[in-house]
């Protein structure tokens, strides 16, 4: 029996979808949600935070699927996209104010069904803030159209779960396909941090910090600007350190000197605000993993489902099987494969 994606994200009234690449099937999904909703009496709210339901993309000029809409769904888009390109009858909602490349970011009702386009805003407060429009006028499901390299749209704060999507358009070697996704799947599920004491250091230190605060056994030491990390815990100030904050990225720039030096990481915690501020190989996660250090966040993600597309746009394409059967024995989710038939 084929698994229904709706299954999985039925317990929620928001959801974000992002992509390991593009093409990976972000819009597919989508398509793949708003059928199976059908008929379930809830109202979609969509929006986007690049540009989704284009027939070509504009970067790689690959073909890609349209958005179609049921009558009733409310749509978060450029004025521009509205005007040009969404062939439904409409009734204006709000104009939010929120600005894009394609005109201000408006919210409408469809009248009847049709084709749209979408884009919406990219800031994390503006999606929020959207979101909850859309509850005002009435969704009982919100679907932001995302990117991996957007992530804070996953957070908490702006959807409470997330889709993300993968297949043969991110490489050709399906082992690194899985592998990638694998990594990607345990970044995003980092755990939170139960260190009571760094929560309430950083929140008082609030949202622009984006220093190095290590936790040792005289409190919390906000380490010098220029001095490196792995400097840093070899000073007094950090002895007995139990945890370092980052309140910018954990980068590969970051953790290569950290990894080559003899800084003590065993049982040390490494701490950002969310997984957006993760931006580490997968080869350099394993490194640290070894060195006995545990990566946490502030914010987890709620990563419900892994879905899949074995055909490359790119012209190439994997065994539908082989795909989700590695897929699904490395990633501990769900996994579905977008383009199988409805159930």
């Amino acid at each position: 029996m084929k698994s229904t994606l709706w299954k999985y994200l039925r317990p929620y009234r928001s959801v974000s979808i992002i992509g390991m690449c593009k093409n990976a099937g972000k819009t597919t999904a989508l398509n793949r949600i708003i059928r199976e909703t059908a008929g379930e009496g809830r109202v979609l709210g969509l929006t986007s935070i690049g540009r989704d339901g284009e027939s070509q993309d504009l970067v790689t000029g690959t073909a890609k699927p349209g958005i179609h809409v049921a009558e009733g769904t409310l749509i978060a888009t450029a004025s521009d996209l509205i005007l040009h390109h969404c062939d439904v009858t409409r009734e204006i909602l709000d104009t939010t104010g929120m600005g894009t490349p394609m005109g201000d970011v408006v919210l409408l009702r469809a009248k009847s069904c049709g084709s749209i386009q979408l884009a919406g805003p990219s800031m994390t407060t503006q999606l929020a803030r959207l979101r909850e429009e859309f509850f005002r006028f009435g969704a009982g499901l919100v679907l932001i159209d995302g990117a991996l390299s957007r992530k804070t749209l996953c957070s908490r704060k702006v959807t409470e779960a997330t889709v993300l999507c993968t297949g043969a358009s991110y490489h050709k070697d399906l082992e690194v396909v899985v592998e990638d996704t694998a990594h990607q799947c345990r970044m995003l599920t980092l755990p939170e941090t139960e260190d009571r004491g760094l929560r309430q250091a950083v929140e008082e230190l609030g949202e622009d910090f984006r220093g190095v605060l290590i936790f040792g056994e005289k409190g919390p030491w906000q380490a010098p600007a220029g001095l490196s990390v792995e400097d840093a815990l070899r000073q007094e100030q950090a002895a007995g350190a139990r945890a370092v904050f980052f309140g910018g990225a954990l980068s590969d720039f970051v953790a290569k000197p950290l990894l080559m030096s003899n800084a003590p990481l065993k049982g040390l915690a490494l701490v950002v605000r969310d997984s957006s501020k993760i931006l580490l190989k997968r080869e350099n996660y394993e490194k640290i993993s070894r060195r006995g250090a545990v990566l946490q966040v502030l914010d987890t993600v709620n990563l419900v489902a892994v879905t899949i597309n074995p055909f490359s746009a790119y012209g190439f394409h994997f065994t539908k099987e082989a795909l989700k059967e590695k897929m699904e024995a490395r990633v501990g989710l769900p996994v579905i494969n977008v383009l199988e038939e409805d159930p």
